[in-house]
């Protein structure tokens, strides 16, 4: 008990410490104005933002070319003219510069130099320009770039309404995913009917590893099952949404405009509808988020429900549970109950994507509902071909 009072007691007093060098850091600052940029390092193309925080006691006018100046390799930027303007802050607020729309200027790797000229005092900071490393381009150039395209050839051919753009890509994508998707769906309905002899396997072999595993291999090769298909798409779909939702959160991008194709450079960011049927694309929560998010769990469930097994009444349930034997102390249970697997795929899930699908932009739901009724729909169809 006392080594944990003088732990708790050592915790506080950092914790004091911490607090009294943060408030004196306040207290420094309380009366400044600052001129900082939201980041030491950007990636080309560079999004870059610069932060300006007024904590003095009055108003402060600067203009975004005259006042502030950033400079490479000792030659000052030159922004647009429709760049350049008079922003007013009032005392205790604070504003960003974006500089996204001038991403061109930011090419050059190396470093680059905030000077900030304003009543009669000099504001210093700096970043980086670095190209992004090698795995990082490659994922760009093969799965980003491709698909960010592919959503302004959609938005074109709809007439910029981004809620069609978002259906079609959608659907596109699971047909390009057609046949792992039914790789995976066929694997996992065959591991589930091999079942009690995998249990059978791993009861008589719980001693040696070694042993069981290579039973297991020639079980599933006797079977033709391939137990990584159960979950190696996933693989697949996880670095496609990363890149879906990595392009919509930055559609209204202007540095975006780095990976269009030249085909498409008549694209405008302003032109793009994010209404859809009186759903904002862009926005969450809500009436309408909740009807969606509902909606998105009842498809989960269906097709969560269609992808188990169907219960045998003739099949001997001890295969289930390894259970303790009485005369064997060392017995133990290796496998988590299939049962409870099951239902917390069945509940749970659905439970997950409904509180996911709320509190995400809208259309992540959109998105998720066409896929999830997609999967459904091939679900139904894997299931009537085993049955034969």
């Amino acid at each position: 008990m006392k080594k944990f009072l003088d732990i708790l007691l050592i915790v506080l007093l950092t914790i004091l410490v911490v607090n009294i060098f943060n408030w004196d850091k306040k207290v420094a600052n309380n009366n400044a104005v600052l001129f900082e940029f939201t980041s030491d390092s950007y990636t080309i193309p560079a999004s870059v933002i610069l932060n300006v925080t007024n904590n003095s006691d009055k108003a402060i006018t600067f203009n975004t070319c005259n006042n502030v100046k950033i400079n490479n390799s000792w030659t000052d930027l030159k922004f647009s003219d429709t760049f350049c303007k008079d922003i007013s802050l009032w005392t205790n607020s604070w504003t960003n510069i974006n500089y996204s729309t001038q991403y061109d200027k930011f090419f050059n790797t190396w470093e680059y130099n905030l000077s900030v000229n304003y009543d009669g005092k000099q504001f210093y900071d700096q970043f980086e320009i670095e190209h992004k490393w090698t795995i990082k381009k490659i994922f760009v150039w093969v799965f980003y770039a491709p698909i960010y395209n592919l959503m302004i050839f959609l938005l074109t051919l709809f007439n910029w309404v981004f809620g069609w753009a978002i259906l079609s890509i959608t659907i596109i994508i699971r047909l390009v995913l057609l046949y792992p998707q039914h790789k995976m769906m066929v694997s996992q309905k065959k591991l589930q009917a091999i079942q009690p002899k995998i249990k059978a396997i791993q009861t008589e072999f719980k001693w040696n590893q070694a042993v069981l595993w290579q039973k297991l291999m020639e079980l599933y090769k006797t079977e033709k099952v391939n137990p990584m298909w159960s979950c190696g798409f996933l693989l697949i779909q996880m670095p496609i949404l990363l890149v879906i939702y990595n392009i919509i959160l930055g559609i209204k991008d202007p540095s975006s405009y780095f990976y269009v194709y030249s085909f498409l450079s008549n694209f405008k960011l302003d032109s793009i509808n994010y209404n859809f049927f009186g759903l904002d694309l862009l926005s969450s929560w809500g009436i309408w988020g909740l009807v969606l998010a509902i909606s998105v769990a009842v498809v989960q469930f269906l097709q969560v429900k269609l992808s188990l097994a169907d219960k045998n009444k003739n099949l001997d349930k001890k295969w289930v549970v390894l259970e303790k034997k009485s005369w064997d102390d060392n017995y133990s249970q290796f496998m988590p109950d299939p049962d409870m697997m099951n239902k917390f795929m069945l509940y749970w899930m659905p439970a997950m994507v409904w509180v996911f699908t709320y509190s995400l932009f809208a259309w992540v739901g959109i998105y998720w509902w066409i896929s999830t009724t997609f999967m459904l729909v091939q679900q139904l169809i894997v299931n009537k071909m085993l049955q034969k």
